[in-house]
């Protein structure tokens, strides 16, 4: 691969681990690996790169499991830096790389109802935006009236929410395209009860799922009219390992590293847990977590 250093002014790297990267702590390593200063640092970097360049992109990590012999392709990383948030009458307007308890509190912070679901969402808006992400009966683009788009060649396009297929758990973009930024119209709303909402979700969610430990948010997504920790948990399931990966003792629909986990053991667990919960109800429970790389 071919890049002008020279025009660019983001950080690059090559072998770079990736387990540092992803909250479940295991993966590869990224054969290239970026970091950009800005918008227009990407687009010029995007612009250079080989047309068949695998691309990933990452945000804080979670919702991701990175295979054990890595990714071989360009890593981009977004978060912490694509991270402009603005406040317009009742929208938000925010880059990708907001985290999403920041959008959650702003909207409290200008009294806008509606976001306070993203407080429970351990990752950033670009994330959230490409799974449709949601908590509490409440989707990430139940909200979205416009998103920004970057595509190999660096130019930016301007997407309304009918140009996607969306469902739950699930976007289907137009073309090889990337999220740069999005608009979300908010309600009105009174500051102090939707910080005190904010507040309670993440009481709820440190009270029954484990936070203090290496995990990716919900494992699988739910069926239709049930859920996916109430299958897993009836059948006995919550404590289950394979080497270091373990079906959470707290959630059944999360799976921790115990310390010792590699990407392999939880992939492996993640298809025992669908293969027992196929033949005891008959259902496969399809993963939420987005599975890349190569085995090792």
């Amino acid at each position: 691969m071919y890049v002008d250093f020279s025009n660019l002014r983001g950080e690059l790297s090559f072998n770079e681990s990736l387990s540092k990267y992803t909250s479940w702590r295991v993966g590869g390593i990224a054969q290239c690996f970026y970091r950009p200063a800005d918008k227009e640092d990407l687009a010029e970097f995007l612009s250079q790169l080989p047309v068949a360049e695998p691309i990933l992109w990452l945000g804080l990590g979670s919702n991701l499991l990175v295979r054990d012999g890595g990714f071989p392709g360009t890593v981009i990383a977004t978060a912490g830096i694509l991270q402009s948030l603005e406040v317009e009458a009742n929208t938000l307007i925010a880059d990708v790389g907001v985290y999403c308890s920041k959008l959650a509190k702003m909207a409290a912070r200008h009294s806008l109802a509606g976001a306070a679901f993203f407080a429970g969402i351990p990752g950033t808006l670009g994330g959230a935006l490409a799974m449709n992400a949601g908590a509490h009966g409440v989707e990430t683009w139940s909200l979205v009236t416009q998103v920004t788009t970057i595509d190999r060649q660096g130019e930016y396009h301007q997407r309304s929410p009918d140009e996607y297929t969306i469902s739950y758990r699930h976007v289907e973009p137009p073309a090889e395209e990337w999220f740069i930024s999005a608009k979300l119209v908010l309600e009105e709303g009174d500051k102090d009860s939707e910080t005190a909402e904010i507040k309670s979700l993440l009481k709820r969610r440190n009270a029954t799922q484990p936070t203090n430990q290496p995990c990716a948010g919900s494992v699988f997504r739910n069926p239709e009219n049930d859920f996916a920790g109430r299958l897993i948990e009836t059948e006995g399931l919550k404590g289950l390992t394979v080497g270091g990966a373990q079906v959470s003792e707290k959630h059944a629909n999360f799976i921790v590293n115990t310390g010792s986990a590699t990407a392999a053991d939880i992939e492996a667990l993640i298809l025992l847990v669908q293969q027992k919960i196929e033949v005891a109800h008959g259902v496969r429970l399809q993963p939420e977590v987005h599975i890349v790389g190569e085995v090792a």
